[in-house]
């Protein structure tokens, strides 16, 4: 079994090339849910959507989420009511928000709607959202404490990052089989998600950080900093906000207590002997993926260099 963190865009397409590389039911995706939250009265989780769209495809690829080809009617509705529309739904991927609320009000828990949700767009991968209890990524700025959302999207990243909290994070615990999906793989491969937001939240749950130092598994990680920049969101100043240098090192440094291998860009290769004196092993690689080709190859690539670690 292979075990994928993912979180946001990054990591959904990653998941593309893993499916296609391995058998889609020997996968098994631990989701970032620290960037959930309630829209219109609606439990949104955005990288779990963003996740099942993107395996079904049916995402839009232009922006890397919600649904192909969507319309807005309800949106506009709501802006004429005095709703704020800066968190942008569309018609169909309310369907999917509406879903999900009504069956959390009926007493199923987010890991029995996901799993409904994945089988409902035709999916065999195992996808797990990191908890069934919530956690809330909140960015500390000098304007206060920010979810994540509002930061990220209504703000677009403007605020100096002086921290990162996430909320609820003492009383959740891993959702039930994240754990034992940990300890029973074969390898367990970061994918090239935000360090901080999207890997860091699952990373801070109770247990999962522990179970990784100890697992038997392979563990590999994408950086998602290529030539010292993201290639998408705001890595970069949550990084240095946080002290991290912006570079492929410095995600390495996030990892480096349990990491088996690190995988960089090609254009990063100067950096591999200052990550390997860390401890992992090095792969340097094209890790762009700028087309299904591109997804492939890396996901080929990383699996590759984890059985060479063996």
């Amino acid at each position: 079994m292979i075990v994928v963190l993912a979180g946001g865009v990054g990591g959904a397409r990653f998941l593309q090339g893993v499916v296609q590389v391995v058998p889609p039911a020997e996968v098994t995706a631990i989701v970032n849910t620290g960037d959930d939250r309630q829209f219109y009265g609606l439990h949104v989780s955005p990288d779990i959507d963003i996740v099942i769209y993107t395996l079904a495809g049916v995402v839009d690829e232009r922006h890397g989420w919600g649904i192909r080809d969507d319309t807005y009617h309800v949106m506009q509705q709501l802006t004429r009511y005095g709703h704020e529309d800066w968190f942008l739904l569309g018609d169909r991927d309310l369907a999917t928000h509406i879903h999900r609320t009504l069956r959390l009000r009926q007493g199923r828990t987010p890991s029995e709607v996901t799993d409904e949700l994945r089988r409902l767009f035709g999916l065999t991968v195992r996808i797990l959202p990191m908890s069934d209890e919530p956690v809330a990524t909140h960015i500390q700025t000098p304007a206060g404490l920010l979810h994540f959302q509002e930061y990220m999207v209504k703000r677009r990243c403007a605020d100096e990052v002086q921290g990162v909290v996430f909320v609820g994070i003492e009383q959740a615990r891993p959702a039930p089989g994240v754990l034992e999906a940990l300890r029973q793989a074969e390898a367990v491969l970061l994918a090239p998600s935000n360090p901080i937001v999207s890997i860091g939240s699952i990373l801070a749950l109770p247990g999962v950080r522990e179970t990784l130092q100890a697992t038997s598994a392979t563990v590999a990680a994408i950086s998602p900093i290529v030539g010292g920049a993201p290639l998408k969101g705001p890595a970069d100043k949550l990084m240095r906000g946080l002290g991290y240098e912006v570079s492929a090192l410095g995600v390495a440094r996030c990892y480096a207590d349990f990491l088996d291998v690190m995988v960089i860009d090609q254009q990063d290769a100067a950096l591999a002997p200052a990550i390997e004196a860390l401890g992992p092993r090095v792969l340097v690689t094209d890790t762009i993926m700028r087309d299904n080709e591109a997804k492939i190859h890396l996901a080929r690539e990383v699996l590759h260099s984890c059985a060479r670690a063996v």
